[in-house]
């Protein structure tokens, strides 16, 4: 836990973190780590935080699209058919310190990109699910999912639009019910396993949905802002440098 002078620097960029994901329908788990990788939380509750917060954000951040009619059921579900279960079994293994903190360092990569606009462009060209690749996809995003405490959105976000399988708001409504499901799906297999919840966890989850249901509905609504979008993307930069280079100890 940071110091008491800190908790509220945190609190404060938490809010931040939810708004600006769930305005491109994610639900933040990359950016609660990297939040709590900066102000030096004990790993052993890392994981299990960042799903918890998920899967409030996330669900918020679907409905907001799914009430604007951006849901389309056949572009999620080749890929929840086999994240699902990958999530829950990878909330089972435990990896070194060392290598989830390198893990998570280059997972950040994916998030910077894609706020400031490098991966993850519209474009007016929808092609068809491939249905063995979806498979695939979802099977590898939903074991990282469940191994590193992600919902796997930062990941499938990209993806779907570099192969142009869906426009913009569909791929912001796809990921967020991706992430929502993974989410519970890590979280229950962390739980089975005996994992410890942090009491503070309560408080976090509030401030996430407060940010969460304002960058949701600013989201649907084209809402950009750029300013806030580089904030973040120098807190996630700042995360990533310091687990990439920092040793376990």
């Amino acid at each position: 836990m940071p110091e008491q002078n800190l908790i509220w620097l945190f609190m404060l960029l938490l809010f931040i973190v939810a708004f600006l994901y769930a305005s491109v329908g994610h639900g933040g788990a990359s950016g609660y780590l990297a939040l709590m990788a900066i102000f030096s939380f004990n790993p052993s509750i890392m994981k299990s935080s960042a799903l918890l917060l998920n899967i409030f954000v996330s669900f918020i951040s679907f409905y907001q699209y799914y009430q604007g009619g951006h849901f389309k059921w056949k572009l999620l579900f080749p890929f929840i058919i086999t994240s699902v279960p990958a999530s829950f079994l990878g909330a089972y293994i435990t990896l070194d310190e060392f290598v989830y903190k390198k893990i998570l360092g280059v997972l950040l990569i994916f998030p910077i990109l894609r706020l400031l606009g490098i991966i993850g462009k519209d474009s007016e060209t929808i092609k068809q699910v491939n249905l063995i690749w979806a498979l695939m996809i979802g099977a590898i995003i939903g074991l990282l999912s469940g191994m590193i405490g992600i919902g796997g959105g930062i990941i499938l976000s990209p993806v779907i639009l570099l192969l142009h399988w869906g426009n913009m708001k569909q791929t912001a409504a796809a990921s967020a019910l991706f992430i929502f499901v993974n989410s519970i799906a890590g979280f229950t297999g962390l739980i089975s396993k005996g994992t410890i919840i942090d009491s503070h966890i309560f408080v976090w989850v509030l401030i996430a949905m407060t940010g969460g249901i304002a960058g949701a509905y600013f989201g649907r609504k084209q809402f950009s802002n750029i300013v806030l979008k580089r904030i973040l993307s120098v807190v996630l930069v700042i995360a990533s440098i310091k687990l990439l280079t920092v040793g376990s100890k």
